[in-house]
């Protein structure tokens, strides 16, 4: 089979298709925002694969059809791509911008096709509107090499950037030559190094497309084993995690933090009495109300049942003791409804700090505890802070 650009265009196509076929049954029966944009990304490469097997029966079909047929499907798979990329992204979709980037390039490929025909320009304008388009990926892309859970959007960004040097490439080899080419399926080499490279990209995409899914999944796990099912909270798990980078920031800033282990005082009555659905109401309640006291620098996790453990960094006695009186003292004036009637719930806290030369957090956990506990024999309802 000779290497031409109708051989390679036939290959590209059926590379394209091959792919959008893995991506749409791989992501079958299955929801989510991200599995919505892989099934958008395989309904744009069955566009690509459609304007490569056009451009594969040249000779068979007129070529002004072939030429507005192609861009139709080509455009709007790069159309379909920008969104993909953003929804799997969780980013704003930008389908306006889409949508008016490829109806704009196929008036101007149509005008410089029929009304005033060149090949060169008509290259050029082409390119221009990929490369808006590419910018727009490389848009949502962008920062994706900053951390190491996000090396896929790096890997990504370079393919479109790779994309990006390729039209460049084209565009200046094209008007540098003597005697300009007349369209893309004329025998040259620029034209069969183009589509040979060009056609790589929908693969390189995919795979990307494939290893950000995997990353984001990945991502979603890691949260998920790290927050609490019912509150939405850092679970005990996090807050092992989040102990440790907190101190280790308290050393750094020779600074200490405040340990606050709250408990609802007589939770397991309401338990008892309304059901664990009614109880889980209002634990969610109580939360949210101990999330209204706090800094946007606060952790608030849940330990377990009905007790919640707060790290506050770079607080001193005086300054945790009057954060946990705001906690108690709201939760004290809130009503829970139950069944339509009001209920009083109550809080006991205990308050530790825990200093910057401490080996780990468990020691000030302990005084807490024991702070805590010293607040049910007091009475429940209050406040006790252990020395240090």
């Amino acid at each position: 089979m000779q290497l031409n650009v109708e051989t390679l265009a036939f290959i590209n196509g059926g590379q394209a298709l091959v792919l959008a076929l893995m991506l749409w049954f791989g992501t079958h029966g299955r929801s989510g925002h991200a599995l919505q944009g892989m099934r958008l990304r395989a309904g744009a490469l069955l566009l690509e694969a459609g304007s490569d097997f056009i451009l594969a029966l040249v000779g068979q079909i007129p070529p002004l059809a072939i030429l507005l047929l192609g861009n139709t499907l080509s455009l709007s798979a790069q159309a379909l791509t920008i969104v993909a990329l953003r929804m799997v992204l969780m980013r704003p979709l930008r389908w306006r911008p889409a949508l008016v980037l490829g109806l704009v390039g196929w008036i101007g490929v149509t005008w410089l096709s029929t009304v005033h025909p060149n090949y060169p320009l008509r290259v050029l304008w082409g390119s221009f509107i990929i490369a808006c388009n590419i910018s727009l990926n490389i848009a949502a892309l962008w920062g994706g090499c900053n951390k190491r859970e996000t090396r896929a959007q790096c890997m990504l960004l370079w393919a479109y950037v790779l994309a990006f040097a390729l039209l460049v490439w084209r565009n200046v080899s094209l008007w540098s030559m003597a005697t300009p080419l007349s369209g893309i399926s004329t025998p040259s080499p620029v034209n069969t190094i183009y589509v040979l490279l060009f056609g790589l990209q929908p693969l390189l995409a995919s795979v990307g497309f494939l290893l950000l899914y995997n990353e984001i999944l990945q991502r979603e796990l890691f949260d998920l084993a790290r927050i609490d099912p019912l509150t939405g909270i850092t679970n005990r798990l996090g807050l092992l995690e989040a102990s440790e980078v907190f101190l280790s920031r308290a050393r750094a800033k020779q600074e200490s933090i405040g340990v606050l282990l709250i408990d609802a005082d007589h939770f397991k009555s309401i338990n008892d009495r309304f059901g664990h659905d009614d109880g889980d109401r209002v634990l969610l309640e109580l939360v949210s109300n101990i999330r209204r006291m706090l800094r946007g620098s606060d952790l608030v996790g849940r330990v377990g049942g009905e007790e919640f453990l707060v790290l506050s960094p770079c607080v001193k006695a005086n300054d945790l003791l009057a954060l946990a009186e705001r906690i108690r003292a709201a939760i004290e004036r809130t009503s829970f409804f139950i069944d339509g009637e009001a209920y009083a719930l109550t809080v006991s806290i205990g308050a530790a700090i825990a200093s910057h030369h401490e080996p780990d957090m468990m020691g000030a956990r302990r005084r807490a505890d024991k702070a805590l506990y010293d607040a049910k024999r007091a009475g429940r309802n209050c406040v006790m802070i252990s020395a240090p």
